[in-house]
């Protein structure tokens, strides 16, 4: 029986020095030299080799805002987004557990992108057989990067928002009994690891920005769109430190699921999936937010292109090296992070003391082929497009498209799992009520320690 290879517990991915010290020196060093060895698994964190948080403070220029956006940044994950972390924490728990054998079992990733390229890298240094099930509509430079780590690739029908044409391919593939789902939407491993890796970042983050001069020492909100709900879990953790709070889930505009029961196709890939998720505690969301994917790609196109650079810093001031820092990382769904961030800062009237976290959760290197597209539909970026994309898009950010998650609201939001998960899932009404009981998000909070000490228990076998 082969073993699988496991990396590192939840607590070491929150904090990489707490790993073996000469694991961690070769994890780092391989991250350049040697990206498919898998002592890359210990780089899953939002951590740098110095042990400082990967962050950038999006300049005031930008924003157009008073209030501090902070964002942190996926790229440099070992598979160049954070999703990886929410894969390896899907495949680890069902390992330790003895629910997923690699002698035996593929493991299926049901994905819009991100968690299904995260999924193959993370199988194929476990020593799992994966498949990645997404639509067919997505970048294509997604599909090269899952099969460029060995993966099987099953195309649906659709873009982003076609997630029940990948349930239901799911649903055929489950007859093998040597296939297992690893269902980000579904699995709490998903949602542990933002709670506990990601939310715990941010909070620590406030102490190092206060230090710095920035904010008062806590996190005023935290903006993340939907995909799975995975990354917006941070937030349950966030405000747990900090009660004042706000958590501000976003939507695209071309598909408002939570905002007004709204369905379409649209292309902020990576989020937007045209339900509510099974992970998603909306019980303790504070408000929900659209954002224009055209909006989205143009605003990625400015802060991207060289000509968009150089007009941020001749014309707005923004310093060479931060322009061309931002351009390194930023996705579609990072661009959407920041304008639901601006939003944020206005509704709520927030100033030069009130943090606001987001997340960029991939890079440019996803969407050369959408950029190339943007630029023959929309046009080049020059300084007269780029000064315009700013000034409509990033200043010109409206308090249009927000709904507060009052009492009634979040019920509403709780509601729409019904159709989902009990009418198409299996999940049962007794299942879905015992969500709106706030304990039972904690119990599943509670459960880091025992999965790393599982973890720990694996590796020494």
């Amino acid at each position: 029986m082969v073993k699988a290879k496991l990396g590192p517990t939840f607590e070491e991915m929150l904090h990489p020095d707490k790993i073996d010290p000469a694991v961690r020196q070769r994890a780092v060093k391989a991250l350049k030299e040697s990206p498919l060895d898998p002592v890359n698994l210990y780089n899953i964190t939002w951590r740098r080799a110095d042990n400082r948080i990967k962050y950038e403070v999006l300049p005031k220029e930008l924003t157009g805002v008073d209030a501090p956006i902070v964002a942190l940044y996926g790229r440099d994950f070992p598979s160049g987004a954070h999703k990886v972390g929410a894969a390896y924490s899907v495949l680890a728990e069902e390992l330790v557990f003895d629910r997923v054998d690699i002698d035996k079992h593929t493991v299926v990733w049901p994905s819009t992108g991100n968690y299904g390229i995260g999924g193959a890298w993370v199988g194929g240094r476990v020593g799992a057989k994966s498949i990645v099930v997404l639509p067919e509509g997505m970048s294509k430079e997604r599909f090269e990067k899952i099969e460029s780590y060995g993966a099987t690739v099953i195309k649906t029908v659709g873009v982003e928002s076609n997630v029940k044409e990948i349930y239901d391919k799911t649903w055929e593939l489950r007859r093998d009994p040597n296939i297992r789902i690893l269902n980000q939407f579904e699995v709490m491993g998903n949602y542990r690891f933002h709670y506990h890796v990601t939310g715990n970042t941010i909070v620590e983050l406030a102490a190092e920005l206060k230090a710095q001069g920035i904010g008062n020492g806590t996190i005023a909100a935290y903006c993340s769109a939907m995909g799975s709900a995975g990354t917006i879990a941070a937030g349950d953790r966030i405000k747990q430190a900090f009660p004042d709070h706000k958590i501000i889930g976003l939507e695209p505009i071309q598909c408002p699921t939570l905002y007004n029961n709204g369905y379409g196709g649209h292309d902020i890939q990576g989020i937007g999936d045209k339900h509510v998720t099974w992970i998603h505690n909306v019980l303790n969301m504070d408000a929900i937010m659209c954002i224009d994917d055209i909006e989205c790609k143009k605003g990625l196109q400015a802060l991207t292109d060289e000509a968009g650079q150089e007009t941020l810093h001749r014309r707005y001031g923004v310093a060479a090296e931060k322009a061309r820092a931002l351009s390194t990382i930023f996705g579609i769904s990072g661009v959407c992070n920041v304008l639901g961030a601006i939003k944020t800062a206005k509704h709520y009237q927030f100033g030069k003391q009130d943090v606001i976290v987001t997340i960029c959760t991939d890079a440019i290197d996803r969407y050369h082929s959408v950029m190339a597209d943007m630029a023959r539909d929309y046009g080049a970026i020059d300084e007269a497009r780029a000064t315009a994309y700013v000034e409509a898009i990033f200043h010109g950010a409206k308090t249009d498209w927000i709904k507060d998650g009052t009492p009634d609201m979040r019920r509403q939001w709780h509601h729409l799992k019904y159709y989902t998960w009990v009418e198409q899932q299996g999940k049962t009404v007794e299942e879905l009520d015992a969500q709106k009981d706030p304990e039972w998000w904690i119990k599943h909070q509670q459960l880091v320690p025992e999965m790393d000490a599982r973890i720990k228990q694996a590796r020494a076998q």
